[in-house]
């Protein structure tokens, strides 16, 4: 055993399932404490969506850092201010609140949603998900994921939750009255296992919630930042949300969630209503602001939209092969392999032989490949993944 995973196994709270030490990164590979390297096609859970080492970002770190690290929010800083005009710009919102992570940002959503009912009466609180969902593990967040068996153990979720199955608009019908004051959805489910919602549902969706004056929420946590091949998920289905949650890769890597809304929404808010400590971290921002302008580069996610279908036809020929390969879905760079099996020895295959990925809801192989992967480091991530299904 290495010493990192002895230190680590000896003091840090065992919430972890973890084998492999990683020291550092460059492009789409990262490298153990042995010097083994392995091929990413997990980015830090579509977090290191520039891949490792991006000199921009870096270059942007540095520089802060030598400026300012911290500043309270009691003050204002340029690099939050300018990443919020960026993503303003870039969207649909107007306004946006910063934040350190999607579980704090999934918080901070349910709190201006149930703000902003608030004036038009007090039993408008109820919130809305989706079966199969996964919003973070705050308690909040966790009572918005409809999955029971994050919230095993943590019961009992919090007061006015409920969840409906996804896209099913007879049963959103239903369930979505004049006390809802929100409903949240991923446009692409990550954690459900890369499901992608219908377009009549969405347009339902937001009727209904329009309809009683409830917030219709996208959650892009994961599917947003040019992961599907656009800058939002949404811009798939000419459906624009009132709020959106962001993280994951928004920091460029480093620690940062947002939420987007529109000026009538964002207005809610007032000084003393909601607040965060590090968010809007005047470092974080930086690294941010050179991640979102590499992202609006000319052609880049075009260049992405494309390496996700390459991506899925070479997937599509290994289902031809393999009986128990059931279905290849997703959008972009965010793909999903599901199979009639469980597929947890597979992955732990794979990363044997050199390829990091992960199974998500038990039996679709989960794949989030840096954005600026190559079409050859594909073209290796699918014969390690071929060879490693052979020998099951």
């Amino acid at each position: 055993m290495s010493h990192i995973k002895e230190l680590a196994d000896k003091y840090i709270m065992p919430t972890y399932r973890r084998e492999i030490a990683l020291v550092k990164g460059k492009g789409s590979y990262v490298f153990d404490d042995t010097g083994k390297g392995y091929l990413d096609f997990m980015a830090g859970i579509s977090v290191n969506n520039l891949g490792y080492g991006n000199q921009g970002i870096v270059k942007a770190i540095k520089k802060q850092t030598g400026l300012l690290i911290h500043s309270s929010n009691l003050y204002y800083n340029e690099p939050q201010a300018r990443l919020a005009q960026w993503l303003a710009e870039h969207s649909f919102g107007d306004r946006v609140f910063f934040c350190n992570s999607g579980a704090e940002a999934v918080e901070g959503a349910i709190k201006l949603a149930r703000k902003f009912a608030k004036v038009k009466a007090d039993s408008k609180f109820k919130i809305v998900s989706m079966d199969n969902s996964f919003h973070g593990r705050t308690y909040a967040a966790l009572s918005a994921t409809g999955q029971t068996k994050y919230q095993k153990g943590f019961e009992p979720m919090l007061e006015g939750f409920s969840y409906i199955p996804f896209n099913d608009l007879e049963a959103a019908e239903k369930a979505i009255d004049k006390d809802c004051c929100a409903v949240i959805v991923e446009p692409i489910q990550g954690e459900g296992g890369i499901n992608l919602t219908d377009l009549e549902f969405l347009e339902g969706l937001k009727g209904i919630c329009h309809k009683v004056e409830a917030l219709f929420i996208f959650d892009e946590i994961q599917c947003g930042m040019g992961r599907t091949g656009k800058l939002f998920a949404y811009e798939h289905y000419g459906i624009t949300p009132d709020v959106m949650i962001l993280a994951k890769s928004l920091g460029g890597g480093l620690p940062l969630g947002a939420i987007i809304a529109r000026e009538e929404i964002a207005q809610s808010f007032s000084p003393s209503s909601h607040a965060s400590t590090f968010g809007g971290n005047p470092v974080s921002c930086a690294a941010a602001l050179s991640f979102c302008r590499q992202l609006d580069a000319k052609g880049f996610l075009d260049e992405v939209a494309e390496k996700g279908d390459y991506f899925k036809n070479k997937l599509e020929g290994l289902k031809n092969d393999f009986s128990f390969i059931k279905e290849i879905r997703g959008q972009g760079l965010m793909i999903g392999l599901e199979l009639d099996c469980k597929c947890q020895e597979l992955v732990k295959g794979c990363a044997q032989a050199g390829l990091l990925i992960n199974c998500t809801n038990e039996n679709v192989v989960r794949f989030l490949p840096p954005l600026t992967v190559s079409k050859k480091e594909i073209d290796q991530a699918v014969r390690i993944l071929k060879k490693a299904i052979g020998s099951k």
